[in-house]
């Protein structure tokens, strides 16, 4: 396959596109690469220009990790995170499913205009909106809660969920819809006995998706927490001191957040393909 994709382009092309490759994988993993070398550092190191290489220009050391796994405040940011985005991933996809289900099956003239309203409130940006959702959290009581940020999170990834299940749902045949109509199944089992099972590489796709948004969100975080739900973005943010950013405890702390959205895409890569090529080709 590889060489029918390559036979007609000239070896110029062909070296341009692997050094664009080259590059762009640079790009993404020099961040990581940057983290891991400074986790090891000691604070002083890491204001060291010289300092680049383990064990060649500085010695390392696991002294940040410990610091950082011992703090209470670490751990509980983790656990602030893991279940504010199992809570709103849960959340989208109750809601999501089957709002996305009902526009493919009984809105399908209105669909497409429903769906780009619901990417609408996708787009829009956080900041016009941080202060009214800040008000209405004080006056809810649900400051600095759990519930309170899988609320907000919910409601701008619930596009997402509506707008990936949509495209699945359009994708898969209705005759056999039609045919378990005529053996007497209502809208209800139809859905959740007949569509649903079909639609298990959208679901992950879209799991997955809602689960990074709602992991990597900072702005928010840090607007509507202060202690008991303060999740790793927020806690990364606050990675200050009175010398300035200790960029060993930064890195250990950003690499602690990457970690699990990272793994996950590990496991669910190959439904990940298939669930994105959903609706592809259909408008």
């Amino acid at each position: 396959m590889n060489d029918i994709l390559w036979s007609g382009i000239s070896r110029p092309a062909r070296l341009l596109a692997y050094a664009m490759l080259v590059l762009a994988a640079f790009w993404v993993i020099f961040p990581a690469v940057w983290a891991v070398v400074n986790s090891v550092k000691t604070t002083a190191d890491t204001f060291r220009a010289g300092a680049l290489i383990p064990f060649v220009d500085f010695r390392p050391t696991l002294a940040s990790w410990r610091s950082v796994l011992g703090d209470p405040e670490a751990r509980e940011a983790l656990l602030s995170s893991t279940i504010v985005s199992l809570g709103t991933t849960a959340f989208v996809l109750v809601l999501g499913t089957p709002a996305a289900y009902s526009l493919a099956r009984f809105f399908p003239r209105r669909s497409r205009d429903i769906t780009l309203w619901f990417l609408s409130q996708r787009v829009l940006p956080p900041a016009v909106v941080l202060i009214p959702f800040y008000v209405m959290m004080v006056a809810l009581g649900l400051i600095d809660t759990w519930i309170g940020l899988v609320l907000c999170y919910s409601t701008f990834n619930l596009a997402f969920g509506v707008v990936i299940m949509r495209d699945v749902f359009r994708d898969i045949s209705t005759e056999i819809e039609e045919a378990a109509k005529v053996e007497g199944a209502n809208p209800w089992q139809i859905f959740w006995l007949i569509a649903m099972p079909l639609a298990v590489d959208g679901l992950i796709v879209s799991a997955v998706i809602v689960f990074a948004f709602t992991w990597n969100e900072a702005l928010f975080a840090s607007a509507l927490t202060s202690q008991h739900a303060t999740t790793m973005p927020a806690f990364i943010l606050a990675s200050r001191s009175t010398r300035g950013v200790d960029f060993n405890t930064a890195s250990v702390n950003t690499l602690l957040a990457i970690t699990p959205p990272v793994i996950l895409s590990f496991f669910v890569q190959r439904f990940l393909a298939r669930g994105l090529s959903f609706g592809a080709v259909k408008g």
